[in-house]
């Protein structure tokens, strides 16, 4: 049993309103009432009473329980794993649980509705078990007056209430509206992972069922009666700004009302506004169908503002500038320059990446009504509190006039961290005096940017007479930055080290892509380190190993952020499962990798299918603290696995005179079914550590796993991505 302290205070697990018979509130006042019942809630019979206040956990005379899930869905599934675990604590059984989306109130969830990092159960792991304990307190007290039964001689089990002998029973729902007066103690005792009976569990997706009916979940299905229809057009390269056009024309044609210029430049523009092209065209009308139409129309005087870049140009700037660039991040351990001139045996080798997009299935869609003083926003949002706080800035309206309600995400990566087309549909509202549902075409999306940047590195290692590792060092860079962590592995476990980031430029615009710099890194990393294991004649693994042992009994150096413990687990874990190293081996590849507070080794096994390498089994091994729902974590490591691949493989962004050439799939290309992994079996440490990240870690090791397994099946080392970009390569 753990004892948390609230840390929010009593009042706010307090009901702010009178009773009304046959409810309890319970809860921060995170969670936002939800005013339309689901068929799941029809079947289970609707209470007759629920009390509805700005957040809460809702119970019903019937027992039934409502829990809003605070956090943006974009895939992960925290609509239901978050409630999950609010459910475990409360002790309500899953069966009596109705899930909804709550919508933006960061002052009172205290805590952050954000989906990036991974960090959405990693953050609420404690809040969400606070807000569960207290409801289950409160009930219990209730029923500890109600019965006159002293507290600690009650206990509960799916949502009924009972003595020690389980003779005197009582329901939630008939207790609760004895509750709401209840003071919650600074202190609440939280569940041991021992007497959890939900979280561990699988827990099929809440919204499955509206998936599967194609009911309107996402963004792109919102609409009202009232709103008009809006696309935009930005300009046709990078290095350009939108110009006159022919405006009398297009809002002569069908179906179309206005077209205008709007300007998303914000004075203080922060992490969240990343955009090349703040200066478009809009058009307004009552049909997407019109809408094309007029883009088809568009004659517009484009202005060049900047140099227009080429692919070519970007290689040769990150050559000159990892080497002349500026330094700005390094770790330095020992004297490597001087294990480096007295080595015996010395490699060196360089690894590349381009720019990438996101690709979502759902494109760029937002919904904004903009009135005098007051702002609706509907949409599929990652970062709401940034979009709030830059349509506040955008705007001059004060943030509590700001509604912000988020919609399913269909498909995120990072692409919808990035507020700009929030900020569009606001001020084309604005402009247009009514309520808009801005729409993105699929080239708008591919061409506007926030790309994965285009990284380079040079890696080398040296060696002994005894053909030992003596010395390790890494500097990278990227456009804009580099991609190096220069404390992680193998930082603390090689005596002479040196990792170093540069910095260059670009116009172009980018930011997060699925695992951040690691997506890149890790590969290149963790191929290196099967080069320097076959120059120690030792097995890939064991030498992990042997680096990570030297981690944890003679560690270089205070400061490198991974438990060597930890990454031995999975390691050791992959290695039973995949039976490396019994029976034949010689197509397997392995890699392992920590980011997001969470540890991850894969094995990838690959065959020749007509002189073509094809993936047919990877094993991933996984330690993310204490697994919430089973089933909804292994999909995410095996989506993870199956993007890492197909990116490494297929993917790139070419560059001609700041025009991006790859506008659409038939021109892009992403990984197909028949080329994805024939079998993916996931494994996890099982641990009672809190949980940590599970959207992105699965992917950065996975192509390091690839390339190994690529080498081992060809003879060819992989260097620089997209690895199958010359489709002749295993024909020569």
């Amino acid at each position: 049993m753990e004892i948390i302290k609230t840390k929010i205070g009593r009042r706010s697990f307090l009901k702010t309103s009178g009773a009304i018979g046959g409810g309890l509130l319970v809860g921060f006042n995170w969670f936002l009432s939800c005013k339309t019942l689901s068929n799941r809630e029809t079947l289970n019979s609707i209470p007759k009473e629920w009390f509805k206040i700005n957040g809460y956990i809702r119970i019903g005379e019937n027992g039934m329980v409502t829990i809003l899930s605070p956090n943006p869905e974009i895939g992960q599934n925290v609509m239901t794993s978050m409630p999950m675990i609010v459910a475990e604590e409360l002790d309500a059984p899953w069966e009596n649980v109705i899930v909804k989306q709550g919508k933006l109130d960061e002052d009172s969830f205290k805590n952050p509705q954000f989906a990036g990092g991974s960090l959405s159960i990693k953050k609420g792991w404690d809040p969400l078990r606070i807000a569960g304990a207290a409801g289950r307190y409160m009930l219990i007290k209730a029923a500890s007056k109600e019965l006159d039964i002293p507290f600690e001689n009650l206990n509960t089990d799916k949502g009924i209430i009972f003595d020690k002998s389980k003779k005197i029973k009582i329901d939630y729902g008939e207790i609760a509206s004895k509750a709401v007066d209840i003071k919650v103690p600074e202190d609440l005792k939280l569940k041991s992972p021992d007497k959890y009976k939900i979280i561990g569990t699988s827990k099929k997706n809440v919204e499955g069922p509206k998936i599967v009916n194609g009911e309107g979940l996402f963004g792109i299905d919102f609409q009202t009666e009232d709103m008009l229809v809006s696309m935009i057009e930005h300009p046709p390269a990078f290095g350009m700004r939108a110009g006159s056009f022919n405006k009398d024309e297009i809002v002569d044609m069908p179906g179309i009302i206005d077209a205008f210029i709007i300007d998303t430049t914000i004075p203080n523009p922060g992490w969240a506004d990343v955009n090349a092209f703040t200066e478009i065209i809009a058009i307004v009308g009552h049909k997407t169908w019109d809408l094309i139409q007029a883009k088809k129309k568009l004659k517009v005087d484009w202005v060049k503002i900047e140099s227009l870049e080429n692919s070519e140009e970007h290689m040769i700037r990150l050559e000159r500038d990892l080497v002349y660039g500026e330094t700005t991040e390094k770790r330095l351990d020992g004297k490597p320059d001087l294990a480096f001139e007295n080595a015996a045996k010395k490699i060196e080798r360089t690894y590349s990446c381009p720019f990438i997009a996101h690709n979502t299935l759902e494109p760029m869609n937002f919904f904004a009504n903009v009135q005098k003083n007051s702002v609706e926003l509907v949409g599929p949002i990652q970062t709401p509190k940034a979009l709030e706080n830059s349509i506040s800035s955008l705007l001059g309206i004060p943030i509590e006039n700001i509604e912000v309600k988020m919609t399913r995400i269909g498909g995120g990566f990072g692409r919808r961290l990035y507020v700009h087309f929030g900020l569009e549909a606001a001020l084309i509202s604005k402009k247009i005096g009514a309520p808009v549902k801005l729409m993105y075409t699929r080239e708008d999306d591919l061409t506007q940017g926030t790309y994965r940047p285009a990284y380079k590195s040079i890696y080398k290692a040296a060696f002994n007479n005894k053909n030992e590792l003596i010395a390790f060092s890494v500097k990278g860079v990227g456009l804009p930055g580099g991609p190096i962590f220069p404390n992680r592995f193998p930082a603390g476990a090689i005596e002479n080290y040196l990792a170093e980031n540069k910095s260059s430029k670009t116009n172009i615009s980018t930011g997060a892509w699925r695992a951040p710099k690691s997506n890149f890194t890790a590969g290149a990393e963790q191929a290196f380190i099967d080069e320097i294991a076959e120059i120690c004649e030792k097995d890939p693994i064991d030498l992990r190993l042997e680096l990570l042992n030297k981690a944890i009994q003679n560690p270089v150096g205070k400061n490198f952020d991974y438990d060597p413990k930890r990454f031995i687990k999975v390691l050791e874990l992959v290695r039973e499962k995949s039976s490396w190293g019994r029976g034949e081996n010689k197509n397997k590849g392995v890699a392992s990798y920590f980011c997001h507070s969470t540890y991850v080794a894969e094995v990838v096994e690959m065959v020749m299918v007509k002189n073509q390498p094809k993936i047919k089994n990877v094993w991933c091994a996984v330690d993310c603290g204490i697994v919430i729902n089973r089933d909804s974590a292994k999909n995410m490591i095996e989506g993870s696995i199956v993007d890492g691949i197909g990116h490494a493989l297929y993917s790139e962004l070419d560059f001609k005179n700041g025009r991006v050439v790859n506008n659409n799939f038939d021109k892009y290309s992403l990984i197909r079914f028949n080329q994805a992994p024939v079998n993916i079996k996931v494994y996890f440490v099982e641990n009672n550590l809190s949980p940590t990240g599970l959207g992105e870690p699965g992917l950065p090791p996975a192509i390091g796993a690839l390339a190994n397994s690529l080498y081992r099946i060809t003879g060819k080392r992989f260097y620089n991505q997209p690895f199958f970009a010359n489709e002749d390569l295993f024909n020569s």
